[in-house]
C-alpha cells in the first residue's frame, strides 16, 4: 500500500503549490461532511432504536469487518507516510479523519449491521477522500524530476493507499445498500438465500459485483506488492508470495463475476482466499522481522517503521480476502435457491 522513499530523496522537499492551495479545501469538505453526519446521528440512532428493522445477518457484518480493516490499513499508512512529509497540505490530514471515522462506523455496523444513514455518510466521504488523494498522488508523480519514471514509482506518493481508502467506502457502502434491501424486504429470508428477488449493487446481482470489487483490489494490491518488491530485488524467496498466490485468487473470482462458476472453480476460490487471507498476518511478521534486521532494529523504531518494509500493507489482502469470501457465499446461496 505505499512506496518507501529515503530521507534524503529530493523530490520530497516540497509540495506543489496547486496541490497546498486545494489541499486544506478538500479538508475542510471532509471535516464538514464529518461533522454535519454527527449531528445526524442521534437522530438516526434513535430512529433505528424504535423502528423494527431485522438484522440482515453475517453477510453485511463481515463487509462491515472488512471495511474497518480497510480504513485500519489507511489510517496505520497515512498516519506514517503523511509524519515523515511533515503534513505540508493540510490536505494531508483528510485521510486519517476519513479512515478513523470509516472504523467506527465499521465496527458500529458490525455490532447493529441495521441501515444507517451516517454509517452510508461516512463511507461515500470515505469513497471521495480516496479519489481526491489519488488525483493528488497522481499529480505528485507526474510532476517528479523526470515524470512518471521507475523512480517516481518506487519512491513517489503511493497510489494503493488512497485507492484502499476507496475501496473501503465501497465496501461499507455495498453493506448498507444490502441492509437497506433486507430491510424492505421484511427480513424473512437470508441475504443470498432464493432466486427471486436476489439482492442487487450498481444494477448486477450483489454476489457477482462484490466478487468484481475484489478482484480489482486484489489485482491492485497485489501489483503495488510486486513493484515495492522488485524495489528490493526480491532478496527473500517469501516475497514472491504476495505477487503469486492473490492473483489466483483475483482471477477467479473475476471469473465467478462474469460467468456462473463450477463447483471445482469455486472450491479453488475458496482455497486462494484462503491463502490471500493467511497473507495478513504472516507478510506483518515477516515485515516486522525486517524492521528488526535494520539499524538499531525495533530499538530505532521512530525511524525503522519509517523507512523499513510496511506494517500495514499486508492485512489489506486480509480484508479483500474476505470480501471475496462473502461474494462467493452470495453466488452460492443464489445458485442453491
Amino acid at each position: 500500500m505505499r512506496r518507501r522513499s529515503p530521507a534524503n530523496d529530493p523530490a520530497h522537499a516540497g509540495t506543489p503549490a496547486p496541490a497546498r492551495a486545494v489541499g486544506p479545501l478538500v479538508l475542510a469538505i471532509v471535516v464538514g461532511r464529518s461533522f454535519v453526519g454527527a449531528l445526524r446521528a442521534g437522530a438516526a440512532s434513535r430512529s433505528l432504536a424504535t423502528g423494527s428493522s431485522p438484522s440482515p445477518g453475517r453477510t453485511t457484518r463481515q463487509l462491515h469487518a472488512a471495511a474497518a480493516a480497510l480504513a485500519g490499513c489507511v489510517l496505520a499508512d497515512s498516519a506514517i507516510e503523511h509524519d515523515r512529509g511533515s503534513f505540508r497540505n493540510p490536505g494531508m490530514y483528510a485521510p486519517l479523519l476519513a479512515s478513523a471515522l470509516a472504523i467506527l462506523v465499521g465496527l458500529s455496523g458490525i455490532g447493529d449491521p441495521r441501515p444507517s444513514p451516517y454509517r452510508r455518510l461516512v463511507y461515500r466521504t470515505a469513497i471521495g477522500t480516496g479519489a481526491a488523494g489519488l488525483g493528488f498522488h497522481l499529480f505528485n508523480l507526474l510532476h517528479r524530476p523526470g515524470g512518471l519514471t521507475w523512480q517516481s514509482l518506487f519512491y513517489g506518493a503511493p497510489l494503493g493507499a488512497p485507492a484502499a481508502l476507496s475501496l473501503c467506502g465501497l465496501v461499507g457502502t455495498a453493506a448498507e445498500s444490502l441492509s437497506s434491501q433486507c430491510a424492505g424486504q421484511g427480513g424473512g429470508r437470508r441475504i443470498g438465500q432464493g432466486t427471486g428477488n436476489q439482492p442487487r449493487l450498481a444494477g448486477l446481482l450483489a454476489g457477482r459485483a462484490l466478487a468484481g470489487l475484489a478482484s480489482v483490489g486484489i489485482a491492485g494490491t497485489s501489483a503495488e506488492a510486486a513493484l515495492l518488491h522488485f524495489r528490493g530485488a526480491f532478496h527473500n524467496p517469501l516475497m514472491v508470495l504476495p505477487v503469486s498466490l492473490p492473483p489466483v485468487a483475483a482471477v477467479q473470482l473475476a471469473y465467478a463475476a462474469l460467468r456462473a462458476p463450477s463447483e471445482g472453480s469455486l472450491k479453488t476460490a475458496h482455497v486462494a482466499l484462503a491463502a490471500t487471507a493467511a497473507l495478513g498476518p504472516v507478510g506483518v511478521a515477516l515485515h516486522a522481522y525486517g524492521v528488526s534486521r535494520a539499524m538499531g532494529g525495533w530499538r530505532n523504531w521512530r525511524q525503522n517503521v519509517i523507512d523499513g518494509p510496511p506494517l500495514p500493507a499486508p492485512p489489506a489482502f486480509s480484508a479483500l480476502a474476505l470480501v471475496g469470501l462473502v461474494a462467493l457465499a452470495l453466488i452460492e446461496g443464489g445458485a442453491r435457491g
